[in-house]
């Protein structure tokens, strides 16, 4: 079966088709460095992530790129209240972002373009719209004229009557038409600025995206994407300005993820309920916050509580649990037993079913309810009179590819290794044998908090990973 992705353009599901057999040029919308990024902002890094790992999976050779706005209105507001300079600023949060994003599992981009290192280009996309006829300067600014780009509005599926009915000219603009937007702005007095043909300043937020999209990856790319939010007015202008530039359509497929609601509310700055990814990492495991985003497909909204994630965790621990059991149980056969074959083609069908619901446009919700049914099935196994090496080495396998796909590596660097439970255990054994109860209660405590259940048997003390 072919990989099947929502386009936004078409809005419905269609057959993945690449521009190249066996090569994905995909391009992420990365965020505007003035700040620590939000769990919105982590969305798309966990999604998109998830969506190259999956092609990659498949065979695919991913040319991935992130972008990142490092000269915005933004930036240069925080640089003036820093009292630093905007280069400095940016780094800062650049560096601060791949930190975040790294710590939830997000593999490094094959390209992170910045606005500052391709100038060039933007200012060259910028001359030839004019040339051609779809931009105008005005008094040191360049506006893009969405009238004189034959479809525009059909990515938000607006007509350009629609469109004009909302759109008004703000005082200090020097545009024609309340729908023409920024390409070039002349720069104010202290403003980080460029040479241009138009005279000192910057490019528009919009413009950036176009030129280095075009640079790293092409005319065309396979697949654009980014959050729900930016489909309208930004990825709109992205095509009516590129398809306008080159004469080509701009991306065959457009993604978008959905929203993140914090309590049930929309979260926004202005109602305070943000919350910074570095404060979550600080406070939970980042494998249980890529989990939870995870547990919702990712173009419906996804709501965010202290309660939701702990159920989270409490899921993303019911599926590791099983990976150790099979990691630290001890075969009792060797040697084939007669239901093996059984169990590899059971776990064959598993997978297959993992692999059904990420073709059907990266449903990873789905996924992961196979993931359960796959951990149900080896802690079944692992209760049976006879064990084959075999079976649980497939079983083992299997959750770890499927797992990865999803990002999750099932972090086990704070747990005991076998090695110390034993030396714990023959410590407690001591402590009873001198009375000491109080020790041997803190260690049974001890282990307990690490998920090792003792059992004590005529035999001696047995234990497991519970």
């Amino acid at each position: 079966m072919s990989i099947k992705l929502y386009n936004t353009l078409s809005r419905k599901k269609e057959d993945f088709t690449p521009l190249e057999e066996g090569k994905v040029r995909m391009y992420v919308c990365g965020p505007t460095v003035y700040n620590y990024i939000h769990i919105g902002n982590a969305r798309p890094a966990i999604v998109f992530d998830t969506v190259r790992r999956y092609f990659e999976y498949k065979g695919y050779q991913v040319d991935y790129v992130l972008n990142f706005t490092d000269v915005d209105d933004k930036i240069i507001k925080t640089a003036n209240e820093l009292g630093e300079e905007v280069p400095e600023i940016a780094n800062k949060f650049i560096e601060a972002y791949l930190e975040d994003v790294g710590a939830l599992g997000v593999k490094e981009a094959t390209h992170n373009p910045r606005v500052m290192e391709t100038m060039e280009d933007i200012i060259n996309f910028i001359d030839v719209l004019v040339q051609k006829g779809y931009a105008y300067a005005a008094e040191g600014d360049v506006y893009f004229k969405p009238r004189a780009f034959e479809g525009y509005g059909k990515l938000s599926h607006q007509s350009i009557d629609e469109l004009r009915s909302g759109a008004r000219i703000q005082v200090g603009e020097k545009k024609n038409d309340p729908l023409d937007f920024a390409l070039w702005k002349e720069a104010k007095s202290g403003e980080i600025a460029w040479d241009s043909p138009w005279g000192k300043g910057r490019p528009g937020w919009h413009i950036e995206c176009s030129a280095m999209a075009k640079k790293y990856l092409g005319d065309t790319i396979d697949i654009h994407a980014g959050g729900q939010d930016l489909t309208f007015p930004h990825h709109e202008n992205e095509i009516a300005q590129s398809e306008a530039m080159t004469g080509h359509t701009f991306a065959n497929y457009w993604m978008h993820n959905g929203y993140i609601n914090i309590d049930n509310e929309k979260m926004s700055k202005s109602l305070g309920n943000f919350v910074l990814t570095r404060d979550l990492i600080a406070k939970h495991n980042p494998e249980v916050l890529r989990f939870f985003m995870l547990s919702v497909h990712y173009r419906n909204p996804i709501n965010f509580t202290e309660e939701l994630l702990e159920s989270a965790k409490n899921s993303y621990e019911r599926i590791k649990t099983a990976y150790e059991n099979l990691e630290h149980r001890k075969p009792t056969s060797m040697n084939l037993v007669d239901n093996t074959e059984e169990w590899l083609t059971k776990i064959a069908e598993m997978k297959h079913r993992f692999e059904l619901e990420m073709d059907d446009d990266f449903n990873t919700a789905n996924a992961i309810s196979v993931l359960f049914d796959l951990a149900k099935e080896a802690n079944v196994y692992l209760q049976s009179n006879q064990t084959s090496t075999e079976v649980i080495d497939a079983f083992q396998e299997v959750l770890k590819t499927l797992l990865n796909v999803l990002g999750i590596t099932l972090d086990t660097a704070d747990e005991l290794l076998d090695e110390a439970i034993e030396a714990l255990i023959e410590e407690r054994n001591d402590a009873r044998k001198n009375r000491d109860f109080a020790r041997a209660d803190e260690i049974r405590d001890l282990l307990k908090d690490k998920n090792i259940i003792l059992e004590d048997t005529p035999q001696g003390v047995r234990w497991k990973r519970g």
